[in-house]
């Protein structure tokens, strides 16, 4: 209760998310470089179509990049050099592939999070009342305790035997 002898309530949205470090996730490098190898690259030269004259018709500088692994291509025929428009290829290829990398890592995240909720009234999976009593109950599993600050400083283990067994029960009945 507050000052004016109203039910003061408060609510709290906890994510638990684990930190995925961008070296150590599966091969990719925060610079893209780790996720192509040169074995994986098929690359193709060709002559470059439109104008500019009879260097178009003679010199092939258009370069084609395939990443084998996931089928992606990138096609450069912009600069008039091969070496150039190969440099080119790569960047774009590197910025596809990162691009897919975190999609992938987005994916992962959202299974490993599971569903979200809004913290709101009726949405609580804890009831945490310090005043006038002292109580934590757990609102799944009927679980509680009145060691609340064993609960504030991290003893969960006996709300989550609780919920493991309700879940299993769930399950069965299933």
């Amino acid at each position: 209760f507050n000052a004016k002898a109203a039910r003061q309530t408060s609510f709290a949205a906890v994510d638990i998310v684990p930190v995925i470090d961008a070296s150590s996730s599966s091969g990719s490098g925060s610079d893209g470089n780790a996720l192509m190898d040169e074995r994986d690259l098929e690359v193709t030269t060709m002559r470059s179509g439109g104008k500019g004259g009879q260097n178009v018709n003679k010199v092939e500088s258009a370069v084609r990049v395939k990443h084998l692994p996931t089928g992606i291509a990138v096609k450069c025929s912009r600069e008039r050099s091969q070496a150039m428009n190969k440099q080119r290829a790569l960047t774009l290829l590197r910025s596809k592939l990162l691009a897919l990398e975190r999609e992938r890592q987005e994916r992962e995240l959202r299974e490993i999070r599971g569903e979200v909720v809004v913290a709101d009234f009726g949405q609580q999976i804890r009831n945490y009342v310090l005043h006038p009593y002292k109580m934590v109950k757990d609102v799944r599993t009927a679980c509680e305790t009145s060691a609340v600050d064993r609960v504030l400083d991290g003893d969960l283990d006996a709300f989550i035997e609780a919920f493991l067994n309700y879940r299993a029960g769930l399950n069965q009945q299933q």
